[in-house]
């Protein structure tokens, strides 16, 4: 797993090739404010090769954040992972592994018939009650997440995951009400903090795609102060002296700029972003869709890109996203080594400072 003195010494081999907070803390960890994210590609040996040499570079140039899910090309995403880890010069310990589980995943291909396929492997067999089944996809439930995190383990070869997000709880909305969510995601919290507390995980989440965007009201919201709440509810269930509770992922980027503008979340002195009620509780973010899986490597406004630092409009985009209030680590997917070396190049840029971002909303 990683730990203080691997990621503070990765920080130090590394910091000095960077620009201003490049490195952040998370923890007791130093991690980059770049990660690595795998979700994009075929299901296939060629995109596995391309993934395995994107990340070994990255891992050798300065970034130590990679992020996964067992769902993810059919799982093998995190096997690549995995493979990469072992084969890296760079020392586990150095390195911040995250990955998620909630949609139900494929093993190694798209199946023919991808609802026999579930059916077959995961109710039949008893793994996931057909209640907790949503839309035939996607399942939080505490005995279907505790298996989820043993089959990513295997996958990514470790015996400790750093962080462990529930994928897209929002989408149980579809067909639970906010109730049952929360009281499902206290259960499958209370799971994970003894999973915690074995030593198969560091720290857990959620990872979100709508839920801390939109308004208050909207059919996907989630409330972070609940969700909090619960969390510390299931550290006690679990005779926790404290939650492990610790980061949130989010989509964040210029186009997509929600979760700094839209207030929804019940702070104390009233409403405010999901980037600032996680900033004052303590959370970390991690930001998904940086560059908006490729389509701002293309083109920013140019009333945003001429404030932004960058060679490239795709680092000038990933400055922006890792230059946001409360923002840890900004992830950006990249299957191409020539693209990890661009986008590590951004790092080398000071971020905005906190006015300078302030003002590209006014």
């Amino acid at each position: 797993m990683a730990t203080e003195s691997g990621t503070h010494a990765y920080r130090n081999e590394h910091g000095d090739e960077f620009g201003r907070t490049y490195f952040r803390q998370l923890g007791d960890f130093a991690v980059s404010s770049i990660g690595v994210g795998t979700y994009l590609g075929d299901p296939t040996d060629e995109v596995d090769e391309a993934y395995h040499d994107a990340i070994t570079t990255a891992l050798s140039g300065g970034s130590n954040v990679i992020d996964t899910a067992i769902n993810y090309r059919c799982q093998r995403s995190e096997r690549v992972v995995g493979q990469a880890l072992a084969d890296s010069d760079v020392d586990r310990e150095s390195v911040f592994v995250a990955t998620k589980g909630g949609f139900v995943p494929f093993d190694g291909e798209r199946p023919d018939n991808p609802g026999k396929f579930v059916k077959e492997e995961y109710v039949d067999s008893g793994l996931i009650d057909r209640d907790d089944l949503v839309r035939g996809s996607h399942c939080i439930a505490p005995d279907y997440i505790d298996d989820q995190l043993n089959r990513s383990l295997d996958n990514l070869g470790v015996d400790t995951i750093d962080c462990y997000y529930v994928h897209n709880p929002e989408t149980q909305l579809l067909e639970k009400s906010e109730e049952e969510l929360y009281d499902q995601l206290e259960a499958t919290f209370t799971r994970l903090e003894e999973r915690a507390a074995e030593g198969d995980i560091r720290h857990y989440g959620i990872a979100t795609w709508t839920g801390l965007r939109v308004p208050r009201g909207h059919d996907d919201y989630l409330s972070l102060r609940e969700i909090v709440s619960r969390a510390r509810n299931a550290a006690k269930t679990a005779e926790n002296t404290t939650t492990h509770f610790r980061v949130v992922q989010l989509p964040f980027n210029v186009v997509m700029a929600d979760a700094f503008t839209v207030e929804s979340q019940d702070g104390p002195e009233g409403d405010q972003s999901a980037l600032w009620f996680a900033h004052e509780a303590g959370l970390n973010v991690m930001t998904s869709a940086s560059i908006a899986q490729g389509d701002l490597a293309e083109e920013l406004p140019d009333d945003v890109a001429e404030r932004l630092n960058g060679d490239t409009t795709a680092q000038r985009a990933i400055n922006f996203a890792r230059s946001a209030p409360g923002v840890t680590c900004s992830l950006v997917g990249a299957s191409d080594v020539t693209h990890v070396e661009e986008n590590l190049d951004a790092g080398r840029f000071d971020p905005m400072g906190a006015n300078a971002f302030d003002s590209v909303f006014e």
